[in-house]
């Protein structure tokens, strides 16, 4: 990933540049951006409500408590201010945000959103350039690089990330010992591992993979060098799924297809929760899951009987670049309590919420000291910190990646490789000039 210079901190910490953004709770929240009407902030009124959407979490009890003390204590810093906290069902979210862009009156102060929709948002006028506030907010000089940006856009900050989700390697360990075998070094011996297992048990897939999984495959396209798109440097995209580099990616992930592995009729289809579904139930002995994923593997018959490491790249030594997906904080335009609301994002998004965060929700924190004490309490998460600090990749930056998103434009690219309709070439020159054809909308 390369980044270009951006503005320097003031401590001397040069911070990120325009181009590259960050991803969704656990992967689910990208590409929907909706319109709005753009109307300009209110004002700064120094009391009176302040209000906050954050989204409901399955289990949702724990966040609410973490949440109850950041408002409690903001409360008492700040005479005649009230926080009101609603959560909202994040299956609905994109209707319930679009008419808050569009009606200021009903509007909250501070929402939680998908990283991958920070583009989209800025783009409609939604989300409060704070980036003179950034500057100043001083955690902000903990956060890793692929954190801030995922509030960056055009080189101004547009919110304060709250927590990132990455995927790694499951394996059966049960499996592994009983075949001789030890994980994979690189992605070429994570094919032949994954043959050789469904050689000797023709039940399991050696990994499973999904044509539908399109952040499962991303890592494949990144170790190889490839990249989804190229910025010009002006925030104006042009696809590169079919560069070269790109297609050696696309071709080592669609090899993992076929009856040596995962058959195409039955994997060509699959998305993410398939693969993790086919691990925890016992019909996989590896599979490509995120932190977030654990407790399916807890509920399945694979719980006791599995480890996690990063997932490899091209180099014995290497770990492929993951998609860093998770959400962020931010402050909309039409807020009018600026200021207030600043400074409540900042407590929510804070070091010490999310440490409580990741104790309660098991949300990896955004910044990288903290995220060490939480590795250090909680061995499991280590894989996935050591994903992140091997360097992580994201989605173009730009509101066009909700249409290409939406328009499964990339699963559509694999599945027709599986499929054998088209080749690794034919189906990656497709899926570019698709590309390009939602970036020059």
């Amino acid at each position: 990933m390369t980044v270009g210079k951006g503005r320097q901190h003031r401590n001397g910490r040069r911070l990120l540049a325009p181009f590259m953004a960050l991803g969704l709770a656990a992967a689910a929240l990208a590409g929907c951006a909706p319109g709005t009407s753009g109307g300009e902030g209110g004002g700064d009124e120094k009391s009176g409500t302040v209000r906050v959407w954050l989204f409901r979490e399955v289990g949702n009890k724990p966040k609410e408590k973490v949440v109850r003390k950041v408002i409690d204590r903001f409360e008492e810093q700040h005479e005649g201010v009230r926080v009101a906290v609603q959560y909202i069902p994040v299956d609905s979210r994109a209707e319930k945000i679009k008419g808050a862009f569009n009606d200021p009156d009903s509007a909250p102060d501070v929402i939680e959103y998908g990283n991958t929709d920070t583009a989209g948002y800025v783009a409609d006028g939604g989300l409060a350039d704070i980036s003179a506030e950034f500057a100043k907010w001083d955690a902000a000089d903990d956060l890793d690089p692929t954190a801030e940006k995922s509030v960056t856009v055009a080189g101004k900050q547009y919110g304060a990330p709250l927590f990132v989700g990455v995927r790694a390697l499951y394996y059966r360990t049960d499996v592994f010992e009983d075949l001789g075998l030890k994980p994979p070094r690189t992605l070429d011996e994570l094919t032949r591992t994954a043959k050789r297992i469904h050689a000797e048990r023709e039940d399991m897939y050696g990994i499973a993979v999904g044509g539908a999984y399109t952040y499962g495959a991303m890592p494949f396209i990144w170790a190889h060098g490839g990249a989804l798109a190229k910025d010009d440097g002006e925030g104006k995209f042009r696809a590169a799924v079919d560069s070269p580099e790109a297609r050696k990616g696309i071709a080592a992930y669609t090899a993992l297809f076929g009856d040596g592995n995962c058959p195409a009729a039955k994997c060509a289809a699959m998305g993410g929760n398939d693969t993790v579904e086919a691990f925890a139930g016992g019909k996989a002995a590896m599979a490509i899951g995120g932190d977030f994923n654990r407790q399916a593997m807890e509920d399945g018959a694979a719980a006791g009987k599995y480890a996690v490491v990063p997932l490899p790249g091209t180099e014995q030594g290497s770990v492929a670049p993951a998609f860093a997906g998770g959400n962020n904080l931010g402050v909309l335009k039409s807020t009018r309590h600026r200021s207030l609301a600043v400074e409540l994002m900042e407590q929510l998004a804070g070091k010490r919420t999310q440490e409580r965060l990741f104790d309660a929700m098991g949300f990896l924190p955004t910044f990288a000291d903290i995220r060490k004490k939480a590795a250090a309490r909680e061995p499991f998460v280590e894989p996935f910190v050591a994903t992140l600090e091997a360097g992580t990749e994201f989605v173009p930056v730009s509101p066009a990646w909700g249409r290409i998103d939406a328009s499964q434009i990339l699963p559509g690219m694999f599945q027709r490789i599986v499929s054998g309709k088209q080749d690794v070439a034919e189906a990656a020159a497709d899926a570019a000039g698709k590309m390009d054809e939602a970036f020059h909308r």
